[in-house]
């Protein structure tokens, strides 16, 4: 009586020596570590940047415990936070403008445990540290943008009307349009107030329309814009695969980013912080361009732009499609010249729209513009300042063949990431507003070091407690489930670790109700064992029906609390859902350690043969 099959030990060896591999990651702890980017495509990670890394460091006496070279980034470990941040304002001077250089914290996991694929759970923002930012909504540049596309609406209306007109530009707060005579601004008075129902148009001294915006459209504009920088920011969040970030409002114009466990600072700052979207323009080749950028007398109609080797270019200022009508895009290689491309997907409008631009355009020269805002710090007065700098490049320019609908592909890029990250701020969407980081704050070790000693501590006691009291009070029946207890925590963090979850310290909280609920169970068990030994029942039948009898309530039990759990997970947000997933998890993990392990140790104690009492 009481014997396990051999198979049944065979499962329970697998399960708990992958438990133990997989939390092994969690033992190594973190270093504190200076991450270097390229700025741009065109710059590279190779040797002579690890030469550059390595000598500045040396020249200044700065120890470091490692340097780590990949294709994207080149990771300097450290000893502590002190050596980290001093050695990031030496590499910010000696790199310059060419690199950017981001703190970082990296595991300290060995190698052959990563070559296994092997990682440790993510920590909290509370518990890990991580990066805050505080981004502001350009609420003026959305008015703008607005104000613009209605120039352009104003414009194709009238043309399409055949009502002629002198000039349509925007003006401060609104649009204005200038007539030759007062018949034509009254037929195009009338025509837009039919058209433009939502603006207010009203007539000027000077033979002209002024078109504004109404109060309510201007405070949905601002809305909206928030709201659709919120999504887009989520989006661009998911394409990273952050867990368990918080991204919400605000205020009327600011967006809060916490980033927990990210394992790149920098890159999480390129993609939140870009305004990336394409232009489509007609190139204007009546003109020089470089007779244009000599005398700077731009010919009217035209616009000039550079292409990325900082060559003149003249585009005609009218757009024939922006990256608004943009449904999807990927990356891929370009099959002609084995070159990096982005295959884009239009929505119905745009295609359409694209079309009828490049049927009566065959023949002639397209060129796409990148453009995109990026936001640098300056020394001014001492004092760090914050500029926005508007980058606009011609990235590719070809001859329209044939008509271009739905899908097609832009080429011209410098590398094979750069095409990669273009295609995930087109896939998840264009700012409605371009966004700026005004407040960045990373969580470093200070903080989340006393949190993590705090929830540690917190744990350690509620663990020695319980192995004392269970000792003490169950004799060898308790040792075993003490046995049990320190596993079902060993298999908590491995599954928390394979999931790559977050831990925080709700979650330690969780994790410490999971030590009383797993040693529940074993009371239950022990207890019912002591009963069918006062009933006179002999040692191996009190453990085969204190088992057995005892397991329907447990089952019960801690069904029950999973249900709460899992309604916590999908109600709750933030702590709440670091909370449910560890209650959850160590609810299954101790189900499977309470009973079937500790039955396993008791059956191998006591199991087949004669025993005159048990000590319990």
């Amino acid at each position: 009586m009481n014997q396990y099959p051999w198979w049944k030990y065979l499962i329970i060896a697998v399960v708990l020596v992958t438990g133990i591999i997989y939390a092994l990651p969690n033992v190594f702890g973190e270093d504190p570590a200076v991450q270097i980017s390229p700025s741009r495509a065109t710059t590279s990670v190779d040797a002579e940047l690890y030469k550059r890394v390595e000598s500045r460091l040396q020249a200044d006496g700065v120890p470091f415990k490692g340097i780590e070279m990949t294709a994207t980034h080149l990771v300097v470990r450290f000893a502590d936070t002190e050596t980290q941040l001093k050695a990031a304002d030496l590499l910010k001077e000696a790199l310059g403008q060419d690199y950017i250089v981001a703190l970082n914290l990296m595991p300290a996991t060995p190698a052959w445990l990563r070559a296994l694929g092997l990682n440790p759970m993510y920590l909290g923002l509370d518990l890990r540290g991580g990066v805050h930012f505080l981004m502001e909504v350009d609420m003026n540049a959305a008015l703008q943008q607005t104000e613009e596309s209605y120039v352009e609406t104003v414009r194709s209306t009238l043309r399409n009307q055949k009502i002629r007109y002198v000039a349509v530009n925007r003006d401060a707060g609104g649009v204005r349009v200038t007539f030759k005579d007062a018949e034509e601004r009254s037929q195009a008075l009338k025509v837009l107030e039919e058209e433009l129902r939502n603006l207010k148009i009203t007539e000027t001294d000077d033979m002209g329309l002024r078109l504004t915006m109404t109060e309510q459209e201007i405070k949905e504009l601002r809305e909206s814009s928030l709201q659709q920088n919120l999504t887009i920011l989520r989006n661009r969040v998911n394409e990273l695969g952050v867990a368990e970030p918080i991204i919400q409002r605000q205020g009327m114009d600011r967006i809060v980013v916490q980033l927990p466990g990210v394992q790149d600072t920098t890159r999480a700052k390129e993609i939140l912080g870009a305004t990336a979207t394409l232009e489509f323009r007609l190139v204007d080749e009546a003109n020089d361009a470089q007779q244009a950028a000599a005398s700077g007398r731009i010919p009217i109609g035209s616009r000039l732009y550079q292409d990325r080797q900082g060559r003149p270019v003249l585009l005609q200022k009218n757009i024939l499609l922006t990256g608004d009508y943009i449904t999807g895009a990927a990356s891929g290689i370009d099959q002609q010249s084995g070159g990096p491309a982005v295959f884009i997907n239009l929505d119905s409008k745009g295609a359409t729209r694209f079309e009828n631009a490049t049927k009566d355009n065959i023949g002639k020269l397209l060129a796409v513009v990148f453009i995109e805002n990026k936001t640098e710090t300056r020394q001014v007065d001492g004092k760090p300042q914050r500029f926005t700098r508007k980058v606009e490049e011609v990235i590719n320019m070809a001859t329209i063949r044939d008509r271009l609908g739905k899908r097609f592909q832009i080429t011209g890029l410098d590398s094979t990431r750069e095409a990669r990250d273009l295609a995930l701020l087109l896939r998840a969407g264009a700012l409605a507003a371009p966004v700026q980081i005004i407040e960045e704050r990373t969580v470093g070790p200070s903080a989340g070091r006393e949190n993590i000693d705090q929830g540690y501590r917190s744990a350690l006691i509620a663990l020695i407690l319980i192995i004392v009291f269970m000792a003490f009070y169950y004799r060898a029946f308790g040792l075993v489930a003490n046995l049990a207890l320190l596993l079902n925590m060993v298999l908590l963090v491995a599954v928390l670790s394979m999931l790559q979850a977050t831990l925080t310290l709700p979650g330690i909280a969780g994790i410490v109700l999971t030590m009383g609920m797993a040693v529940d169970a074993n009371v239950l068990i022990f207890e019912r064992i002591r009963e069918e030994l006062k009933l006179g029942n002999s040692p191996q039948a009190a453990i085969h029906s204190g088992f057995d009898r005892a397991i329907g309530t447990i089952l019960d039990s801690n069904i029950t609390t999973l249900i709460a759990a899992v309604v916590l997970f999908g109600l709750g947000t933030g702590p709440i859902k670091g909370f449910a997933v560890t209650l959850s998890i160590g609810i299954l993990t101790s189900m499977f350690t309470a009973v079937m392990v500790a039955r396993g140790v008791i059956n191998y104690i006591y199991g087949g043969r004669r025993v005159e009492s048990l000590a319990i």
